[in-house]
């Protein structure tokens, strides 16, 4: 788990639109709370650097997705791979394998 996955769904929690959306959200984010996180480290910084430019020299900027370029950016560093319902926002991203 990324320490950026839980920032992402905090914020859902705090932006649902009913108190029933919030209470589902809640519940769901201390489940995976219990997972254990990933560190962001310089070897993540180094990973990260290395995934925006090959980016941007793609053509396709990363500014708008620093968030999902963190999250890219652990996943490639440890080699695992990326289980996610937003399989878009990360399809171009070199190196990453998806599930």
């Amino acid at each position: 788990m990324s320490p950026v996955t839980i920032a992402e769904l905090s914020y859902g929690v705090e932006a649902a639109a009913t108190a029933d959306i919030r209470q589902k959200r809640v519940a769901a984010l201390e489940r995976l709370k219990r997972k254990p996180v990933l560190i962001i480290d310089e070897n993540t910084g180094v990973v990260f650097g290395s995934l925006a430019s090959a980016l941007r020299k793609a053509g396709r900027s990363g500014d708008y997705r620093i968030q999902d370029l963190w999250i890219a950016s652990q996943t490639v560093q440890h080699g695992f791979a990326l289980l996610t319902l937003n399989r878009k926002d990360f399809e171009d991203i070199p190196g990453l394998t998806i599930l």
